[in-house]
């Protein structure tokens, strides 16, 4: 099939996808003429390659058009969506157009649905970072595709250790094949003793937490431990003030919970929708978390994450801000107030 939908936000995989398909279609001697990479950023780049995608390869091979960002399922002007009308019926079959984006294509566009009846679409999303087993799902697929043996405990060892950073998990388990190839006496990564947890903590070091965690020791009233976590963030590039909306995201959702199921609402489904959860699933998990807590509690919490923000955004350092927060946070819990 000619003309591939791809997207998702899991980008490392992506590529990886991307790159073989390249290597099995185009011939490296043609490659300077039968391989475009175009950005659909630039509305003359999206038009440029289809175009490109219309004209015979030169030489042995296939030719391959690649569109980063493309626009044809997302908002797509009308000149463009006439071209893609006229070009779809025109590309030749050892031709291949791949249209990459990073967004969900747009269902309700009709250049979405024209492209879906012809097209072969693949998808390469990310779990969400509260889906531990689709975290370690994603890290045996990944070690599947590279041929890689993970020994009981290594995949959960390497999504806890990485989390949702794809371009790592890529990174991490080329150098963890290398070991695993070096303990076999090969040095090259193929054919070595499957990687191991213990190589997993050696290699890596220390966990990448994420915000959930963070939200986890806050609600628990464990504030040192969530200043720990915040500062692994920090010290990783995370912008400050994404952590803050992030945690101020996690804790709405649990006060909707606490706050519905206190009105006599059971539907999980209800629940979901009313906060804004996309999973109905999660709301189980929830509500194991918020078991004892009061929606004072969750208040006085969001409470915090607002002094925070401003203090943010009047310039403080963001490791003060963060800390001065949470130690308040902890001393005005409902019930944690200082003695006179």
């Amino acid at each position: 099939m000619p003309i591939h939908l791809y997207w998702g936000d899991d980008e490392a995989a992506r590529q990886r996808s991307l790159a073989a398909q390249v290597e099995a279609l185009v011939d490296p001697a043609w490659a300077t003429i039968n391989l475009s990479r175009l950005d659909g950023g630039d509305p003359g780049q999206a038009a440029q390659a289809l175009e490109e995608a219309r004209t015979a390869p030169f030489g042995a091979g296939a030719r391959v058009v690649v569109l980063q960002r493309s626009p044809f399922c997302q908002a797509c002007p009308a000149e463009l969506a006439a071209q893609l009308e006229t070009a779809l019926e025109l590309i030749p079959a050892d031709g291949h157009l791949f249209l990459v984006s990073e967004g969900k294509p747009d269902a309700r566009l009709r250049t979405t649905k024209r492209l879906r009846a012809v097209a072969e679409e693949r998808s390469f999303t990310l779990p969400p970072i509260w889906d531990g087993a689709g975290q370690i799902e994603r890290v045996e697929s990944a070690a599947r595709e590279r041929g890689l043996a993970l020994a009981p405990g290594a995949a959960e060892a390497l999504a806890e250790a990485i989390g949702s950073d794809g371009l790592r998990l890529a990174s991490e388990l080329e150098k963890l094949a290398l070991h695993a190839g070096s303990c076999d006496g090969r040095g090259d990564g193929r054919g070595g003793g499957p990687i191991t947890a213990e190589a997993v903590a050696a290699l890596i070091g220390g966990q990448v937490t994420s915000s959930l965690a963070v939200g986890d020791a806050l609600l628990a009233q464990h504030p040192a431990e969530a200043i720990a976590l915040v500062e692994a963030l920090l010290e990783a590039n995370e912008p400050a003030l994404r952590l803050v909306a992030a945690l101020a995201s996690q804790i709405r959702g649990w006060l909707w919970v606490c706050l519905l199921e206190r009105s006599g609402e059971q539907d999980v489904a209800v629940i979901a929708k009313a906060a804004g959860i996309g999973n109905p699933k999660r709301i189980y998990v929830m509500r194991k978390q918020i078991r004892g807590h009061s929606p004072e509690q969750l208040l006085a919490l969001l409470r915090r994450l607002l002094d925070v923000e401003a203090a943010l955004k009047r310039g403080a350092d963001p490791g003060d801000a963060f800390r001065d927060g949470f130690l308040l946070a902890a001393l005005t819990q409902p019930g944690n107030a200082p003695r006179r």
